[in-house]
Order: C-alpha cells, then sequence, then structure tokens
C-alpha cells in the first residue's frame, strides 16, 4: 500500500490494529521494530506484510511493535521467538523477504540465515 496522506496513515494504523489483535495468540512472537529510523527504512511496510503473510497462510502468532532496536543501519528489523528457541533478528528486511520468513522460520523453524543479524538467548 502506498502511502499518499495522512488519512492513508491513520487508516492503515487502525487496520493494523485490528489485525496485530487478531494475530495476539499462537506459540510465536514476532516483533517489528518501529522507531523513526525503522519507519524510515520501511517498517511500516514489512508489518503490513507480516500480518498479510500470516492470515494468508492460516499461522497464528503474536505481533507487536517496539522503538528503536539499537542496529538502525539493518532497519527495518524482525524479531522472531518461536517457544524454547533463541530469538532471532532479522536485519534489512523487505516485504518480499516475509514469506520466507513466515514459512521458514516462523513455520517450520529453520532460520533464514542470509536475513539474520542476531541471535539472543531468552533469559
Amino acid at each position: 500500500m502506498e502511502l499518499k496522506s495522512r488519512e492513508d496513515l491513520k487508516r492503515l494504523r487502525e487496520e493494523s490494529k485490528e489485525l496485530v489483535a487478531a494475530r495476539d495468540a499462537g506459540g510465536v512472537k514476532i516483533i517489528v521494530g518501529m522507531g523513526t529510523c525503522g519507519i524510515a527504512a520501511g517498517a511500516r511496510e514489512v508489518l503490513a506484510a507480516i500480518l498479510e503473510e500470516l492470515d494468508k497462510q492460516n499461522v497464528q502468532a503474536q505481533v507487536t511493535q517496539t522503538g528503536c532496536i539499537g542496529m538502525c543501519e539493518k532497519e527495518p528489523l524482525v524479531d522472531v521467538q518461536r517457544i524454547g528457541e533463541k530469538r532471532i533478528t532479522y536485519g534489512k528486511v523487505k516485504p518480499a523477504d516475509v514469506p520466507r520468513i513466515i514459512t521458514g522460520h516462523v513455520k517450520n523453524g529453520h532460520i533464514v540465515e542470509d536475513l539474520a543479524v542476531a541471535s539472543f538467548e531468552e533469559l
């Protein structure tokens, strides 16, 4: 979706809120960096692509947003956390990358190596 006005942005925000609330389930958490650096790099479009792909593949996941993750040069950043596994951060994510992340990692537990920029143990 191309954003051409403030009204387009408001509409996308409301649609995204509804979709995020509908997806706030499942054993997988997806976090999209929505700081100003992420937004400037295309995080809104990535978030929309994630919500669309989850719906398309009928995958349940908790989708949330966060502020700056701290690696501005790698934005847009997307974290994927599966229960009992390390949290993986994907960098320079484009909407076209989202199907691979959803199918490979979210659904099947396979890290998309060429997009992964960090791995964290949950405490």
